[in-house]
C-alpha cells in the first residue's frame, strides 16, 4: 500500500466552524493525524448546523460537520480546568502543527500563545487564521465569513445592476481561504523537514480573500474604474449568460468570446435566419445588441434540455455548462470518473457522500476514509495511544470532568 503524502505529520487542531476545519482537512486526507480539540461546553458550531442524520438534531448528527471533518480524531477537553489545559499542553509536545482560528488573543488567555507553545515544543508550527490577522486596528473585530465577503467586496460585485446585491451563498471566503492556508502549512512543513525549525503563520482571511478579486483591484488601480454588479454579463464576451431550457427550472450557461466561436455557435444551432443580422456579426455589435441576442438564444434553448444544449455546444468548441443542482452533481459523469465523492457509513444505517480534494497525487493519493467524528469520540484513544496515559490517570481525569 502506498504511503500518504503527509503520513507521520501530527496536528493539534483547535479550529472550528469552516475556514479552519476546511484547512486541516487537506492535511488529514493526505495522511496527517489530526486531533480536533472540542468540549461539550463549546462544541464546534457546525455541529448544530442542519441537515442532520434522519432529520434529528444532535451534536454528532450534522452532515455538514461530518463532511468538513472527515479523517479526524476528536478529543473533548475542558480547557478551563487546569488538568484539561495540562492535557492540551501534552498534545502540543506531541504535535508538529497547532492550528487555530479563534478570535485573536483567545489562545494567549489560555496560555497557548506562540511563545507558550515554543517553550513546550521549540520546533512547533503555529497556524492562525482570523479575519484581519493578529494585529492592526481591525484585528479584534468579531467577523465571520458571511460579513467578510462584504468587507472584501464580493457582495458589491454579485447581483444585477438594477437591484440590491445578492451575496454569494454562505460564507464564501470560508471556502476560498483554506486552499491558501493548506499551501502555507505545506511550505512550513517542508521548511521544518529541511531545517528542524518551526514557523509562526498568521493568516488574515481578509487579505487572503482579496487575491480572488485581483482583476477588480487592478481595474481600479490602472483604469480608475470601480467595478460593480453586472449580472451575468462579461465586458469581452457575448452572449455570456444563463439561458432557460426545457423542464422545471433548468438552465444552461453559454459563453462566446470570439467571432470564430460565434460562427461555430451559428453552425451548431442550424444557421437560423436571425443569426445573419449584421447587428450580431462582431463581438462589438453583439455587445451593443446583447439584450435582443439573449432573447433570441433563449427562444432556441427553451426547446431543448439543458444537457442537450451543453453537449451540442461543447461538441462545437463552445463554453457551455448546465446549472447543476446538488442532485445533478451527485450524478455528474466528471465527478464520478474522478472519484471526487465517496460514500461513508455515518451510522444508523445511513451513508453520506463526502467530498474529496480538488487535486490528485499520482504517487501518494489522498483518501477519505472516516466520517467526521462524534464529539469526544476518540478521547480515550488519544489519551492511551498518543499520550500513553496509564489507566488510573485516565479514569481519574474522566471521573473528575476534565473530558467534558
Amino acid at each position: 500500500m502506498q504511503n500518504k503524502a503527509l503520513e507521520g505529520v501530527k496536528i493539534l487542531d483547535f479550529t472550528w466552524i469552516a475556514a479552519g476545519p476546511l484547512t486541516t482537512i487537506y492535511l488529514a486526507k493526505c495522511g496527517a493525524t489530526v486531533v480536533k480539540v472540542e468540549s461539550l461546553a463549546k462544541p464546534d458550531g457546525v455541529r448544530t448546523s442542519p441537515p442532520y442524520i434522519k432529520g434529528k438534531a444532535g451534536l454528532s448528527r450534522s452532515l455538514q460537520f461530518s463532511n468538513d471533518n472527515a479523517n479526524k480524531l476528536s478529543i473533548s477537553i475542558n480547557l478551563k480546568r487546569p488538568k484539561g489545559l495540562e492535557i492540551a499542553k501534552r498534545l502540543v509536545a506531541w504535535a508538529d502543527i497547532v492550528a487555530e482560528n479563534m478570535r485573536p488573543g483567545a489562545m494567549e488567555k489560555l496560555g497557548l500563545g506562540y511563545e507558550d507553545l515554543k517553550k513546550i515544543n521549540p520546533s512547533i508550527i503555529m497556524f492562525r487564521s482570523s479575519f484581519a490577522g493578529q494585529n492592526g486596528p481591525q484585528s479584534r473585530l468579531s467577523v465571520t465569513g458571511t460579513e467578510l465577503q462584504g468587507f472584501c467586496g464580493f457582495t458589491a460585485l454579485t447581483g444585477y445592476p438594477d437591484r440590491d446585491p445578492i451575496p454569494p451563498w454562505g460564507a464564501y471566503t470560508d471556502l476560498t481561504v483554506p486552499a491558501l492556508s493548506a499551501g502555507m502549512l505545506a511550505g512550513a512543513l517542508d521548511y521544518k523537514r529541511k531545517t528542524g525549525k518551526g514557523q509562526y503563520l498568521d493568516l488574515a482571511q481578509f487579505e487572503a480573500s482579496l487575491h480572488y478579486l485581483s482583476p477588480a483591484l487592478l481595474d481600479y488601480s490602472v483604469n480608475d474604474r470601480s467595478q460593480t454588479r453586472n449580472g451575468n454579463k462579461c465586458d469581452y464576451a457575448a452572449p455570456h449568460g444563463v439561458f432557460r431550457c426545457k423542464g422545471d427550472d433548468r438552465w444552461c450557461t453559454i459563453a462566446i468570446f470570439t467571432d470564430e466561436e460565434w460562427n461555430s455557435f451559428i453552425k451548431a444551432i442550424g444557421n437560423p435566419a436571425w443569426t445573419s443580422d449584421p447587428g450580431f456579426a462582431t463581438l462589438l455589435e453583439r455587445k451593443k445588441n446583447e439584450e435582443e441576442l439573449n432573447r433570441l438564444i433563449e427562444k432556441w434553448t427553451i426547446g431543448f434540455s439543458a444537457e442537450d444544449v451543453m453537449n451540442l455546444l461543447q461538441g462545437h468548441g463552445i463554453s457551455s455548462g448546465i446549472v447543476e443542482t446538488a442532485a445533478d452533481l451527485l450524478q455528474d459523469p466528471q465527478i464520478k470518473t474522478r472519484g471526487f465523492l465517496k460514500k461513508l457509513d455515518i451510522g444508523e444505517g445511513e451513508t453520506l457522500s463526502h467530498q474529496g480534494l480538488g487535486f490528485q497525487f499520482s504517487k501518494t493519493p489522498y483518501e477519505t476514509s472516516t466520517p467526521g467524528p462524534g464529539l469526544g469520540e476518540h478521547t480515550e484513544q488519544v489519551c492511551r495511544e498518543i499520550l500513553k496515559m496509564p489507566d488510573d490517570e485516565f479514569i481519574e481525569l474522566f471521573t473528575s470532568g476534565v473530558f467534558e
